[in-house]
């Protein structure tokens, strides 16, 4: 196979060193994941390798250097899934990534959308005021949502912020542990609880609790209110039964939102229950107000083995379905 050669000047040299990474990290992550040979020469990058694997490395080294202008770190995980986005023809959508903060936390560390298909989550639910957002684990569903939820109440664009999710788990019902209600609740709604002190702080999460300006019940306790002034996230929907997602659904009051989340390839629902999250979706797909918004392992953002795994548990779900397809045949 004849090799392609291609060469790209960076112009600054500081610009090619956050590409490049401490000690050429990033370039040997390029160069293994797309087989090709790459060197430097001053502020030139030098590409060689099959035609096919030069244009997408090229690809990404150029989209990266115009990233690095609007960025401090272009890390791994940006290099890495800028070659997922090559491997695809749309290295150029990691641009998309250098424009705007999501919220500060705390400590005053900045929510950045990691990659384009949060960007997209977010910007819906700046659009509209009721948001789906699906997808595997570790994509950031619910933690950008609460992001979401802490920026409107800072900007008083709600009087308040109701957290919600249905007590569901595999195996245990919530009636046969110990302690009062608020005791029982809470290890269902410890990952929400744990978004809430990152954004706000202890002490201040504390008083808005005491205050009644955040408010987390289970889903069973949404029934009979119109939640008005809020801005409301339905965490792990998928483990809503239709009609709880219809009576959810159906609070919403004048100047509120609603965030619903949820991942339908883990649905905890006794046999015989449908879950309400992927059928909601699909009704009102096109209802103008409305925002389906749908995340993949190339959105997960915890370890990248993480995105392994998901992809392994599709592959296999996949062939499982084909089998049983072909065995009705």
């Amino acid at each position: 196979m004849d090799k392609s050669l291609r060469k790209i000047n960076a112009q600054s040299a500081d610009k090619l060193q956050k590409v490049l990474g401490t000690f050429d990290e990033n370039l040997n992550v390029i160069m293994r994941e797309l087989n090709v040979d790459m060197r430097v020469e001053g502020v030139t990058v030098i590409i060689s390798g099959s035609e096919n694997k030069v244009v997408q490395a090229a690809s990404v080294v150029e989209n990266l250097l115009i990233l690095a202008d609007d960025t401090d770190v272009v890390d791994r995980a940006k290099v890495q899934y800028c070659i997922e986005l090559a491997k695809e023809g749309k290295a150029e959508d990691i641009q998309k990534l250098s424009s705007g903060t999501v919220a500060i936390t705390s400590r005053g560390k900045p929510v950045k959308c990691k990659t384009v298909g949060q960007r997209k989550y977010v910007d819906c639910i700046k659009k509209n005021d009721v948001v789906f957002g699906i997808g595997p684990a570790g994509t950031g569903k619910t933690y950008l949502a609460v992001c979401m939820a802490v920026q409107a109440y800072k900007q008083k664009q709600v009087d308040k912020i109701i957290l919600t999710r249905p007590a569901v788990e595999a195996g245990e019902k919530l009636g046969f542990l110990p302690g009062d209600l608020q005791t029982k609740v809470d290890p269902y709604l410890r990952p929400l609880y744990d978004a809430l002190q990152e954004m706000l702080g202890l002490e201040t999460y504390t008083k808005l609790m005491e205050r009644g300006s955040i408010e987390i019940a289970p889903l069973a306790y949404m029934r009979g209110r119109t939640l008005s002034g809020a801005f409301v996230i339905l965490d792990e929907a998928q483990n809503s039964t239709r009609e709880q997602m219809k009576m959810f659904l159906t609070r919403l009051g004048d100047g509120s939102k609603m965030v619903i989340t949820g991942d339908v390839t883990q649905i905890d629902l006794p046999d015989g229950k449908k879950s309400g999250l992927s059928h909601a979706a699909e009704v009102l797909n096109d209802v103008e107000g409305i925002s389906v918004v749908y995340l993949s392992d190339k959105d997960v953002v915890r370890n990248p083995l993480v995105m392994r795994i998901v992809r392994a548990y599709e592959k296999n779900s996949e062939k499982i379905q084909s089998c049983e397809g072909g065995s009705e045949k």
